[in-house]
């Protein structure tokens, strides 16, 4: 049910700042910048061409809505285009799986291994 990997998820303190890096440094173009109205800002960079992006996310914030995420290194955002199905076949297996989440790209869940290693999938149609 998972298509691919389609994004990594970098926390960061500044989110301007990383931007400015990912653009000017590394020649990265801006994909996508959306904001939610309450705070949470979603910048997607990559290279021109590239499948898989780098998605911004403001590290504080994150803290306060994820509890347990490793905000200290990326996360992996699984695409799929069956999200319902996909959520119900997880929690049947009694893996650990957070609330669903409407995000300004889409909806949002995450779920943890076995070691409490958080990964997140995000509906694409």
């Amino acid at each position: 049910m998972i298509t691919k990997v389609g994004q990594i998820m970098l926390y960061v303190n500044n989110q301007d700042e990383a931007v400015q890096f990912w653009t000017e440094k590394m020649g990265f173009i801006v994909k996508a910048e959306e904001d939610n109205g309450q705070g949470m800002r979603w910048i997607e960079v990559s290279s021109k061409d590239a499948e898989t992006s780098i998605v911004l996310h403001n590290k504080e914030l994150v803290a306060k809505m994820s509890a347990g995420v490793n905000l200290g290194t990326p996360s992996l955002m699984f695409f799929t285009d069956r999200f319902d199905e996909l959520y119900t076949d997880l929690s049947n297996k009694e893996i650990k799986v957070g609330e669903i989440v409407n995000m300004p790209a889409g909806r949002v869940f995450n779920f943890a291994d076995h070691e409490e290693n958080y990964f997140a999938v995000m509906e694409k149609k």
